[in-house]
């Protein structure tokens, strides 16, 4: 891990860090090169330009022209710094162009050492990719002045419900180490199709993979499940057009991406408004007129710093569920 960054937190981020390889990995990179010298980058400006090409060249002479990368000692480093092997660099990324989530974040609780979230559908739950301001974290940092709050876990940006929260560092690995293993029960609910359900529901087993870089996940039959769900129904009503939906409660007995969803329409009951499954379909991100109907209902845990037992439920509606 790197030294304490010098720069202090923008928007509720932490700043990135890049670090110069070591005397010898250098001396290999110009050999391979064939570059006669200890170092195939004769400035700090250059290794820049090499290890961050998605910044630019053009950005990254901007950027040290306002002095943005700095020392472990703040000092800020210039076009003609040269470059010194094992330094670390400190500085802000860009951030990208968001559409506002019309969405607040609700608060269940909240004390010195954790924060219980009603995170809104369309809202990811860390500052990833082309969501980084408009995510939990870094709401909270800023609305709340807790430079430290973290998630113990995560909700897919699509899902809503409770997100578990540590409000300082130190507290961070105990609730972690929670869903880790596997040490929270966690109970979702769904609004599908109807459909008809031994009153005790069905447990849903598959073997399912997420290749990286793969927007969906998928089940691959004839081998050993890895991904196991319980679902119930716990309610019927027919919508305003007509269709007969079911109130499902599910509990996921493992911890595969997407698993809810994919065993939803492995019974033949897609989530209303899933985009992924069973088929992909092209969904605008700033597009929130029908949210996912999948929900982080409850969870429940004993506290893993003082034993009580602890359990959250989330006050935000299912938009697709008809009133009764």
């Amino acid at each position: 891990m790197p030294p304490l960054s010098p720069l202090p937190q923008r928007h509720g981020l932490e700043s990135a860090w890049v670090r110069t390889p070591d005397h010898g990995e250098c001396r290999r990179l110009a050999g391979a090169a064939g570059i006669d010298a200890d170092s195939p980058w004769p400035s700090i400006r250059d290794f820049l330009v090499w290890k961050l090409p998605r910044i630019g060249e053009a950005r990254i002479d901007e950027m040290l022209a306002d002095g943005r990368f700095v020392a472990v000692d703040g000092r800020a480093f210039t076009a003609s710094t040269p470059f010194c092997a094992q330094t670390f660099v400190y500085f802000h990324r860009d951030l990208p162009v968001e559409t506002p989530v019309p969405f607040p974040i609700g608060i269940l609780y909240r004390d010195e050492r954790i924060l219980a979230a009603d995170k809104p559908h369309f809202l990811s739950s860390i500052p990833r990719g082309s969501h980084v301001l408009e995510s939990v974290v870094v709401k909270l940092r800023t609305q709340l002045g807790m430079p430290e709050v973290t998630v113990a876990h995560r909700l897919d940006r699509v899902t809503s419900g409770v997100l578990l929260l540590t409000c300082e560092r130190r507290w961070r690995r105990p609730y972690q180490e929670l869903f880790e293993h596997h040490a929270v029960h966690k109970v979702y609910r769904v609004v599908a199709p109807a459909l008809d359900l031994p009153s005790e529901g069905v447990e849903v087993t598959s073997h399912i993979v997420k290749e990286r870089g793969v927007l969906q996940a998928r089940e691959i039959d004839g081998v050993a499940p890895n991904a196991r769900t319980r679902i119930r129904m716990v309610g019927r009503r027919r919508s305003g057009d007509g269709r007969q939906l079911g109130l499902y409660e599910a509990e996921p007995l493992t911890g595969k991406t997407h698993q809810i969803r994919l065993h939803f329409a492995r019974l033949g009951a897609p989530i209303l408004n899933d985009p992924f499954y069973p088929e992909l379909l092209d969904v605008a991100l700033d597009d929130f007129t029908h949210p996912l109907q999948l929900q982080a209902h409850r969870m429940s845990f004993t506290d893993p710093v003082d034993g009580r037992e602890r359990v959250f439920t989330s006050r935000l509606p299912l938009e697709a569920w008809p009133k009764g």
